[in-house]
């Protein structure tokens, strides 16, 4: 995976809180990383979460999440996490994302974050909505 593939980055420092004996990232917090990212990545793409899907009675549930571990990441580093829609579907939507340090090339770390719109109560797949895809694209 390189740097540029993506588009849009959230910068991160690692607190000593995330870091285990090893001194380097935990491996539960690069889902954490990712969450904050893709969130931010949204949020700067006009995504209004109570406008367009609480309000019409949807959400979405994760299905799918991946994570490669390629280099240590370690306490106090500045990161980059790189975040791109890779693929829409019917009713799912891909995420790729990739951790780098700051304004390097090496990816340390990728993963991949997929997500299924659904009805709220059925725990059924919905189609997304056209305008939360053209947002998207």
């Amino acid at each position: 995976m390189e740097r540029t593939e993506f588009s849009y980055f959230y910068p991160l420092r690692v607190r000593y809180a995330e870091v285990d004996l090893q001194g380097v990232v935990f491996n539960a917090h690069y889902l954490t990383y990712f969450d904050t990212a893709i969130t931010e990545f949204l949020r700067q793409a006009g995504y209004d979460y109570k406008a367009l899907f609480t309000s019409r009675g949807l959400d979405f549930h994760l299905v799918k999440a991946t994570v490669e571990y390629l280099q240590p990441i370690g306490f106090d580093k500045q990161i980059e996490v790189g975040v791109k829609v890779a693929k829409v579907g019917t009713s799912s939507l891909t995420f790729a994302l990739g951790i780098f340090d700051q304004d390097q090339t090496p990816c340390l770390s990728r993963g991949e974050i997929i997500w299924v719109c659904s009805k709220i109560g059925t725990h059924k797949s919905h189609p997304l909505p056209e305008d939360f895809v053209n947002m998207l694209i």
